[in-house]
């Protein structure tokens, strides 16, 4: 977290020899920084001793929560056996165990697993793989990428191109001429006459028009996060995410979902798309959760309609020309293969659908508060949503505001992860109802305070 100075507190130090995501490369040598040192269970502690409620869950990630002794044990033991193999020209047991597991759980005909080294590399990869797969069905114009305003897809130049996150892309060079933006299908954000029903009306058919208007025969596909967590946990009206998988296939454009967010629990099963949702894709992505952030990997699921497709055009080689030096790396998948053990041994998945509800429930009990204008939640991610003046929308303003919280949380023993002019909630599965209780009364504290400094 930068921005904010403690005098005389060591935790906040500069970091001026580590450029970290995101940063504003003029101020290096004045941001300063809370170093974390430790952690278990939900918790971090920082170099200063403070015990501090992991809110965030890192980026989304820690699900199975911090310290659990089993995926070190996991990862040690691997790393003793065998610390590295090469992907091209050798198969390795332990990936390849992984990716039989994880096919077993994935939805419909998604057999095929492209191991990548984050959720960037394995979103990355699926639109080269829509790329490759149109060259090989001999469609080279069919290139185009619809995504959405707010969209987050990860970082890489297609990936960041692809993202609709506009304010984040200043100075940063763009693929511009093939990827468009549908807008964004906030609920809070329609008109006040509308209805939520007439405006997943609107939105859905925002992705028809775009089709048509570029031409089906040059959109390749779509992507979407069933949640948009980036930016600022967006629940889009309920059907939208199926009616969207259904115009995708009747115009023959492949959905895309990207799930390096809401897979592995989040939303309280493996996978959202179908379970959730209703939608079996196209091609699927993860990684966040898939080690609970533990080691990186990402994972790319791909349909076998698609392998079939390319296999029946020709005899010829078909070579997809794309990988990573770790992919399928054996000691990342170890801690994957612990990580999916503790899923199963604490019922992970079964605790997040019954602490949903109180989870959700908890943090609405905020919407009393005059700044707080939408509360968003869905399974354990969720963004409480502050506005100044709400007649008078201002996100630099609001954002200011959401930073201080962040500050202000902190003091208090909680992390937040503010994200514009929201305050971003996913803290690790394991999660207790008392936790969410003094999680929720801790936000409540940081968002009082910051308001009084307002007044």
């Amino acid at each position: 977290m930068s921005g904010v100075v403690q005098a005389a507190d060591e935790t906040w130090k500069t970091d001026d020899h580590f450029l970290h995501p995101w940063q504003d490369v003029t101020a290096m040598d004045r941001d300063e920084w809370t170093h974390l040192e430790a952690s278990g269970g939900i918790y971090v502690r920082d170099s200063n001793g403070n015990q501090l409620i992991d809110g965030p869950g890192g980026m989304w990630c820690v699900n199975v929560g911090h310290g659990r002794e089993e995926i070190v044990e996991a990862v040690a033991d691997q790393m003793r056996k065998l610390s590295y193999f090469s992907p091209w020209s050798m198969a390795s047991t332990a990936s390849s165990e992984l990716a039989q597991r994880l096919t077993a759980m994935t939805p419909g005909d998604l057999n095929t697993v492209f191991f990548t080294t984050g959720g960037s590399t394995a979103v990355d990869s699926a639109l080269r793989f829509v790329f490759f797969y149109n060259n090989c069905l001999g469609r080279p114009e069919k290139k185009h990428i619809i995504s959405r305003v707010n969209a987050y897809h990860g970082s890489t130049y297609l990936t960041a191109s692809c993202s609709g996150k506009m304010r984040e892309k200043a100075q940063m060079d763009m693929i511009e001429d093939t990827i468009h933006f549908l807008p964004c299908p906030k609920p809070k954000d329609r008109a006040a006459d509308m209805s939520v029903e007439a405006f997943c009306d609107e939105k859905v058919a925002d992705l028809e028009n775009k089709i048509l208007e570029l031409g089906a025969d040059k959109v390749a596909a779509f992507i979407a996060e069933p949640v948009m967590a980036s930016g600022g946990v967006i629940i889009p009206p309920e059907g939208y995410y199926k009616r969207c998988h259904e115009i995708c296939k009747k115009h023959d454009v492949l959905f895309i979902a990207d799930e390096v967010v809401t897979a592995f629990g989040r939303l309280g099963y493996y996978f959202a798309s179908e379970d959730v949702f209703g939608v079996t894709p196209d091609l699927l992505t993860t990684a966040k959760g898939l080690t609970s952030g533990y080691l990186p990997l990402g994972a790319l699921f791909i349909s076998d309609r698609l392998i079939e497709e390319i296999k029946s055009v020709s005899n010829e080689p078909r070579s997809f020309f794309s990988g990573f030096t770790y992919s399928g790396h054996p000691v990342s998948v170890a801690a994957a293969q612990a990580n999916l053990d503790i899923f199963e041994n604490d019922k992970l998945l079964e605790h997040v659908r019954e602490i949903s509800p109180y989870f959700a429930n908890a943090l609405k009990s905020l919407s009393d508060l005059p700044v707080v204008t939408d509360v968003r939640v869905q399974g354990m991610m969720a963004a409480v949503e502050c506005e100044l003046d709400a007649g008078t929308p201002d996100e630099n303003r609001d954002t200011g505001f959401t930073a201080k919280v962040d500050a202000i949380c902190q003091e208090l023993g909680l992390l937040v992860r503010p994200t514009y002019n929201a305050c971003v909630m996913s803290p690790p599965l394991t999660i207790t109802k008392a936790e969410i209780d003094d999680m929720v009364a801790k936000l409540r504290e940081g968002i009082t305070r910051a308001m009084q400094v307002e007044d």
